[in-house]
Parts: structure tokens; C-alpha cells; sequence
């Protein structure tokens, strides 16, 4: 943060990471505060693209003290799960509102389906990114990048509420700014990726490593060599394309992923993390059986 006097009255606090600058003047005898947003700009986009592993976490519960919470830990990013959770978008939205405390961690969205609204909705909410599954073939990554820009770049419908609510300059700046992730699930997608990385506006893609090894027909077995010669073939692929790769990860092995070359990284999950804290509590209690 960095702090400084404007003219007689007034000073001012500018955010860095989102461009945010807080204006307060002295008028008539009391502080009135204005919030101003100098464009988007997403930093973790910008460290893909540097080449930079940027990590994150997924939130699949349904309340605004999680994402606040976690989004104050240090991560970079937080993706709001509403394909698998139970996560409206007034939910999503109210936690996004909840972590706005933290201005160096974005909000992102994995989308249900690749649907335009699903798309719009998720966007207009203030998502700086958003997650798209069952992307398989150069058509759906064409529809992806589309439905998630607007013209003449795409097909994205006018109408932003929160994402532009503080932010003059959003039409601008959104095309550029917003990051395109397209998962990697199934075998038919693999064999499809030099057709889908080639689609201008993928900026990076996601292995679920479930959904990826039950397509494989090796469901969870993470040290088969089938999996990891999938692991390679995604690396490859991103490298000729500029692509950055990403996958799901644990406190297992999201190190040997970093290493491996993966960078937008999914560090386990907010309902992980609370099973994973009870549990190791609990068994340190000595003197008690449940």
C-alpha cells in the first residue's frame, strides 16, 4: 500500500495489485471517502504469462467468512466451485464481496457447464477468471474464448453489475484481463490439444486429475505410467502453444508439480482443509475414545 497527501484536504490509498485508489477529503467539518478503479488488472494473469506458478485454493461452502478468511491466507486465487458444490451465483457473489478485504487475492469461478449464461453471470458478478469443464475439442474452446468476451471478440451479453459497478474503464480492459482456464479431462481431450490450445484466448488449462484418470479407466491411480504420460503430453502441448498448465494438487505433491513445469496450481480445497485441521486435532487428544 502506498500512502501520500494530495492537495489542502485531501490524501489518498492506492492498491497496487487492483489498481483501487481511496480518495478522502475534508468537507465541512467531516471525512468523505471516494473509491476510484483505474481499470482491471489481473496479476495472476500477468505471472502466467511471465511464466510464474501462481497458486490457488477451490471453495465449495456456501458462506461469506470462508472465502474471507482464506482469501487472507495468501493465496493468489480462489475459484468459487459451482459445478460440483451447491453455490449459487448470489452466493458467489456475496463471498466474492466478503474476501474485497483482500486485494491480492482474485476471484475466479468454475462454471457449471461451457454455457453463455452460466458464462455472463459468473463474469457480471466480478469473477476475474473463470474455469470451464468438458472442453474437448477446438469447438468448445472457440464457444469458451466467446462467450467470455465481448465483441467483436466474442459474443458475451452487456450487462455487469458488480464487475463494473467501481470500474469506469471495464469494457476497456475486461477482454484482456480476464483469464480463460480450460480443463483437461478426458482422453478425447487429449487427443484434441494442440486443436484447443491453438484457439487465440485460452490462457491456460486445468487437469482434474479424477475426472482425467476415470476417462483414462485407471480411476485414481496417480502413479500409473498411463497418468503420467497424460501429465507430459498436456506440459508439451502448453509449451508449443504458450499455454500455462495447471492441475489440482495436494500438500503432496503440488511442489513436484511446480517443478514438473504445472503453473496455476489448485491447492486442495476449503472442505479439505477443514476435515484434514479436525482431524489431525482430534487425534492428538490422549485419555478419550469416541
Amino acid at each position: 500500500m502506498n500512502r501520500w497527501r494530495g492537495g489542502e484536504g485531501t490524501s489518498a490509498v492506492i492498491n497496487s495489485n487492483l489498481y483501487l485508489k481511496v480518495i478522502f477529503i475534508w468537507k465541512k467539518g467531516y471525512l468523505e471517502s471516494r473509491l476510484v478503479v483505474n481499470g482491471m488488472k489481473n496479476f495472476v494473469k500477468a505471472k502466467l504469462r511471465a511464466g510464474e506458478p501462481s497458486v490457488g485454493t477451490w471453495l465449495t461452502i456456501g458462506h461469506p467468512d470462508v472465502s474471507e478468511f482464506l482469501a487472507a491466507v495468501g493465496f493468489d486465487w480462489i475459484v468459487f466451485e459451482t459445478e460440483h458444490a451447491p453455490l449459487g451465483m448470489e452466493t458467489v457473489q456475496t463471498m466474492m464481496q466478503a474476501m474485497s478485504y483482500s486485494a491480492d487475492c482474485v476471484p475466479m469461478v468454475r462454471v457449471a457447464w461451457n454455457d453463455l449464461v452460466l458464462i455472463k453471470r459468473a463474469l457480471d458478478v466480478g469473477a476475474y477468471g473463470l474455469v470451464i469443464p468438458w472442453v474437448n475439442t477446438r469447438e468448445d474452446a472457440e464457444r469458451a474464448v466467446g462467450y467470455c468476451k465481448y465483441p467483436p471478440e466474442g459474443i458475451r451479453g452487456v450487462g455487469p453489475r458488480r464487475a463494473a459497478h467501481r470500474d469506469p474503464d471495464y469494457f476497456a480492459t475486461a477482454n484482456e484481463e480476464i483469464l480463460i482456464v480450460v480443463q483437461i479431462e478426458t482422453e478425447t481431450a487429449l487427443e484434441n490439444l494442440d486443436e484447443i490450445f491453438s484457439v487465440k484466448g485460452i490462457d491456460a488449462c486445468f487437469i482434474g486429475p479424477w475426472d482425467l484418470t476415470m476417462s483414462l479407466g485407471i480411476f485414481r491411480d496417480f502413479q500409473h505410467p498411463k497418468f503420467g504420460e497424460a501429465l507430459d503430453r498436456v506440459l508439451k502441448a502448453c509449451k508449443r502453444w504458450g499455454v500455462a498448465p495447471g492441475m489440482h494438487c495436494s500438500e503432496e505433491n503440488i511442489n513436484e508439480a511446480i517443478e514438473r513445469g504445472f503453473q496455476f496450481c489448485a491447492l486442495a480445497s476449503d472442505n479439505g482443509f477443514l476435515i484434514k485441521g479436525a482431524r489431525e486435532a482430534l487425534e492428538k487428544v490422549r485419555g478419550w475414545e469416541h
